[in-house]
Parts: C-alpha cells; structure tokens; sequence
C-alpha cells in the first residue's frame, strides 16, 4: 500500500517542508482474464518484455539491506525474501510460491506508504513492483496502461510527450502508481478534473482463489463485466486488500472514439505558482494568525462546488511551526485559465482581507506543464537521513471552528522548537464532488478541504517524542469528536486511507465509538468487504488496517 501521502500535494513533501522551515522463484501458469472475464493467454494483454529475469533476494545477499524500507525509516520488516519483479507473470510466480509455502505477502511499488503494511515484521516475502514502469497506450482496452512502479513523474511525460494528455493525480514526482492510484489519489488538477480513481477505466490485477492457486484478472467499469466489483473496490479502497495490482487503465468516463488524444483530460501548456509569505514574529498575533485561516476555509466554502470558476485554483496553506519563523500561502493553476488573473487576486485578497498583517512577500513564476510536475523529483520528506515521519489527516466539509483555530494556534506555537512540524490545509472538492460517493469507493464527495498535519525527524531515539506531540495536537483538534474528524460531522468527514493512520484504530486515541473503517470508508465499507470475501477468501492480503472479510 502506498501512501500517498500528504506527497499528493502542489509541491511535494521535500519542498513543502523546506519552505515551512525544515521530509530462486518457482512457477505457475498466469491466467488472465480478458475485460469480458474471459480466461485468456497471458500473451494476450500487451506487455512489454521485462527488463530482466525475476530476482530473488535474501538475507546476506548484499543488495538485502538496501531494499528493505520504503520512504520512512521507521518501518523496517525483516523478509525471508524479497521477490523484484519486472512482469505479471513473475508476480503471479511469486504469489502463488508465497502462498504455497504460507509466507505473509506485502507489495511495494514506490514504497510511500506512511504506515507499516510493507514494513510489517510478520511479512515473510515482499514483492518490489518497481521494475513494472511501463506507461502507454493499449488499443485493446482503448485506455492508457500504468503499471504500478511506473512514478507520477514519469506517467505524467509519457502521457504529455505522447498525447498532450493527463491525469488529476499527485504532486510529488517520485510516488509510484500502485497505492497512490488504488487509495484515490489526488493533486493540483482534482478540483477541475476529480479524483484520479474518477478516470480509472480497469485493473489487472493478480488475485488468489480459495484453492490457493494465484492468477491475474482485468476487471474494468464497464457495466456488463462479470467483474466490475473488483474494479470498483480499486477507486479508493487502498492497496494491499484484494490482490496485487500490476497494471492500471486509464480511461475518463464517457470519452469515446479511438483518438488517445482525447481519451483524458488535457494537460496544462502552462502553470502558474503564486507564493505568499508571511512571518512567524511577534506582528502575527493570534487573531491574525486565525483570520487567516479563517478566511483561507471560509473561500473554500463558497468556490468548492463543481464546476464553479474557483475550482480552476488549487491553494495549499503551509503552517508550520512558529519556530520556522515563516508560513506560506501556495497557488498552482493553469496558466491559461480563462479568467485565471481575476480568480487569483480576488483569491489573495480574500485571504487576507481583515487579517491585520501584511504579507512578508509574493512570487509568481510561470512554468511549462512538464516542469510544475516533475520537479523538484524526489517527493522525500527531507534530506537522505530525514525519513522518520508521523502524518495524520481528515477531510474537512467546512472551516475550522473558532476553538480549532485555537488548537492549531496553541500547537504551532508551543515549546521547545519543531521547525520540521507542520499542518498543510490543501485545497480540494470542486469536480471531485460531482460524483456520488457509492459511484467509487471514495465515499467522500462534499468535502473542500484535506488536512494533513506532520512531523519529521532524523533520530530514531527521538521518535517518542515527535509522536506524542502530533498524536496530542491532532486530538486537541478533534476533541469534541472523541479525537478524530467523524464523517458527515459539520466541519469534518473522516480521513484519506492514503494517509493511513493507525491511532484511528486504537482506542486509546480514538475515544469516539466511531471504528476506523468507518472514518476512511463510510459507508461503502460494507461493499468493501463483500468484495474481499470474493476475491480474497483466504486473506492473503493484509496488513494492519486491511479491508476484513465480513463476519
């Protein structure tokens, strides 16, 4: 499972926090199913050779230690093997061994998942995915394919070099597919375009039956496809659930015609990024500070629904703590958006209108498309030893309340000093909300804003610490909701499972009577769990905060 994490912002983890002031295989036929279900050759479903045979590492082999974390280094598990895999046919080798020898199962494809579901001590063989890169365009589905290790940066040049098209997907560059896209991955187009999971046409995914024997299926959205469920619980039910995904395709609902040009959205020729600063100092009171982001939820309010001429902004409001001694305002939209200027400075001055303060500096700079999406590149939250990181997350329906300003304010403000701690407020709803939330597995579809609150460190002895501090804070948000945002509560609804947290299943910080799944899934949870009943009956999939076979 993949996070993507608060990666899915305009700029990146790594830029995010900088500027806040700092994150021997043994074989089995592979079945495939064609995108009427049928049983068919694996030939069949156009893939490219892979780059080179199956690999096989184990403990002592020199290249063991390397492949063992993801992107935060809190999370390190120790594998009997750890499969790299550059084809379909190799995964459902590798499952179908795994299985056989009753080893736990985990993937990884860009290895951004914020919680343990790769790292897990109890994962016996993990699959690395990132060979699987390939991106482009398959006739016979009449849909892009992306492969799960192919990153964002390198789908979004492929899909721009050779169509002038793209999806509404991530911020961050260097995030592989796989979890990001299964989660319901977003980024600076979604409140033009939707969610990513809004333009998934099908999977291929490779899945176990209950005699054990592992295969690969394509299941798309099409009406009549024998396996449409499968798809569905792909569009936001998170990875790591019902099978290993080894290919996406990419298709917006109700493009027709075979011309790939016009199978997805358009990409942007150009963006624009505005930023405003303004300074952590003595001049920025409470009440400033609070009207601020007041105002900055309250604009999100009135220009979230879909369709309206705000959906074209995508502002992210950067707070980190007072001890970086400056917080930002960040703006991406397309450079051409027709009315694009008067959307922008009417925007700036809503956030600022009776705040008090004026802004310490404003910088706009106009990009090419390929640019804004892949740079700065690495998506890391920090330097090479800053890879320790605690997120936690909600979505939010309306602003913050008067007593949530405060707690935010408390919080970024406290001592001792954590320059590396911040809360990102990031822009969202708009075309994202024009879709019913049972149509994906993205239940929530009248949200305007995500919240993500953060902190990085690069010492393993300080992990107590920082953890205690974002765990407090975060309930000190939501304590009039048992410490969590609740769904169809008025300011919030739930969390993001691709910010994955698992104090939402611990009592002992979620004191609301509300269960996990119900914050992450609402109401499609059930469904969910229908669907891993038929395509995972032996739970070979799982992790901590997995989809449950229903009881």
């Amino acid at each position: 499972m993949e996070r993507q994490t608060s990666g899915e912002d305009a700029l990146g983890r790594r830029q995010l926090l900088a500027r806040a002031g700092a994150v021997a295989v043994g074989g089995v036929a592979a079945g495939l199913a064609g995108p009427a279900g049928e049983a068919v050759a694996a030939e069949a479903v156009p893939s490219a050779a892979p780059a080179f045979t199956p690999v096989t590492v184990r403990p002592g082999d020199r290249r063991y230690d390397s492949l063992l974390r993801g992107n935060n280094f809190r999370f390190v598990g120790h594998p009997d093997e750890i499969r790299v895999c550059g084809s379909t046919e190799q995964v459902v080798r590798a499952v179908q061994d795994a299985v056989r020898s009753g080893r736990r199962i985990a993937a990884r494809s860009g290895g951004h998942c914020f919680e343990n579901f790769t790292g897990d001590p109890a994962v016996r063989t993990l699959l690395d995915l990132s060979p699987m890169d390939e991106v482009g365009y398959d006739a016979r589905h009449r849909a892009f394919s992306v492969q799960p290790g192919a990153t964002l940066g390198h789908v979004y040049r492929t899909l721009f070099k050779g169509w002038g098209v793209t999806i509404p997907a991530g911020g961050c560059p260097e995030v592989g597919a796989g979890g990001h896209f299964a989660g319901g991955g977003y980024g600076p187009l979604s409140r033009r375009y939707g969610s990513v999971v809004d333009h998934l046409h099908g999977v291929e995914v490779v899945v176990v039956d209950r005699d054990g024997t592992a295969r690969a299926v394509v299941a798309t959205r099409d009406s009549d496809g024998p396996h449409r469920d499968l798809w569905w619980a792909h569009t936001g039910g998170g990875g790591g659930n019902f099978g290993v995904v080894t290919r996406y395709f990419l298709r917006s609902p109700g493009a027709s015609g075979d011309d790939p040009s016009r199978l997805l959205p358009p990409s942007p020729r150009r963006m624009l990024r505005t930023v405003v600063s303004w300074a952590w100092d003595d001049r920025m009171t409470e009440k400033s500070f609070t009207a601020i982001v007041r105002n900055f939820g309250a604009w999100h309010e009135r220009n979230s629904a879909p369709g309206s001429p705000g959906t074209g902004l995508y502002p992210i409001l950067l707070l980190p703590h007072r001890s970086a001694r400056v917080f930002y305002l960040v703006v991406q939209m397309d450079a051409d958006l027709p009315g694009g200027d008067r959307l922008l400075t009417d925007f700036l001055s809503a956030v600022t209108e009776g705040t008090g303060v004026e802004p310490a500096g404003t910088t706009r700079r106009t990009t090419s498309w390929l640019h804004a999406t892949t740079w700065p590149g690495s998506g890391e939250p920090g330097g090479i030893d800053d890879r320790r990181y605690k997120p936690k997350a909600a979505y939010l329906r309306r602003p913050y309340t008067d007593r949530q300003l405060a707690a935010l304010h408390r919080h970024l403000t406290d001592s001792p000093p954590r320059p590396n701690a911040v809360v990102l407020l990031i822009g969202y709803g708009g075309q994202v909300n024009a879709v019913r939330p049972d149509a994906t597995a993205v239940a929530q579809r009248d949200s305007i804003m995500k919240a993500v609150f953060q902190t990085i460190w690069d010492d393993e002895s300080d992990d107590d610490a920082n953890i205690a501090w974002i765990r407090a804070f975060y309930r000190d948000v939501y304590a009039d909701t048992g410490g969590v945002p609740l769904p169809d509560d008025a300011v919030s609804d739930g969390s993001y499972i691709n910010y994955p947290d698992r104090d939402l299943a611990d009592p002992q910080w979620n004191t609301s009577g509300v269960p996990w799944h119900a914050l992450y899934y609402k109401g499609n949870y059930p469904r969910l769990q229908r669907v891993k009943a038929r395509w995972d009956p032996r739970d070979v999939f799982r992790h901590a905060m997995s989809i449950e076979p229903p009881s």
